[in-house]
């Protein structure tokens, strides 16, 4: 159904970039953030969509974590290597992030994202759902595979939006970082400025088995 056209979101929507220090001073719940990290995975993440977004679109690869707000108080729930939690933004006071407002949301309908990804928390992270997609990446396959319970940050985020009605020209569960920030124009101010730090998981909090 996308072939002979581009994918649109059904909400006009606005970007805010914030620098390390800044704080957002506006939130609604449903709201959702595209940000980086250092680590070993931040990296690996990077480097596999680097694999499709290539040219003009290589600014889009700058992205490898994704959360959604649940509230204005900017709680967020994130798919980390621990499983899925429960944080607060101020967690990412010392690294860029971008946040992506859909305007024409209905209360109803964000009520429905907040729901869906609460209803995640301590969900295992979709460890096999990064070998799909690398294995995807690699060989240009179509096949993927995962496991029902287990999520990762981009996919949490997009299974969350398709409750405002977005259809997304592929699979939910495959969408990457770099994904969303193509399909909302979500650009780095600068592409060449260091990237930030996701911070670790928290302990303590176990992930629901499967």
């Amino acid at each position: 159904m996308f072939a002979t056209r581009p994918w649109r979101s059904l909400h006009t929507r606005s970007v805010q970039s914030f620098s390390p220090g800044e704080q957002i001073p506006n939130l609604l719940p449903g709201d959702f953030i595209l940000t980086h990290g250092t680590s070993w995975t931040s990296r690996m993440i990077r480097w596999g969509e680097a694999i499709r977004y290539r040219g003009a679109d290589k600014p889009f690869a700058r992205w490898n974590h994704a959360a959604i707000f649940i509230n204005e108080q900017g709680d967020i729930i994130e798919a980390l290597g621990g499983g899925v939690q429960q944080r607060n933004i101020s967690i990412y006071k010392d690294t860029e992030y971008h946040v992506v407002h859909l305007e024409n949301v209905i209360d109803v309908n964000r009520t429905h994202e907040v729901e869906f990804a609460q209803a995640c928390l301590h969900n295992h992270y979709g460890w096999l759902t990064i070998v799909s997609i690398a294995l995807s990446l690699l060989t240009g396959s179509k096949l993927g595979f995962g496991v029902d319970g287990q999520e990762i940050c981009s996919a949490l985020v997009a299974r969350c939006l398709e409750r405002t009605g977005e259809i997304f020209p592929t699979d939910p569960w495959h969408i990457m970082p770099a994904d969303l920030a193509k399909y909302y124009g979500v650009l780095p101010e600068d592409p060449n400025a260091p990237v930030g730090i996701v911070p670790a998981p928290d302990v303590g909090r176990q992930a629901c088995s499967t």
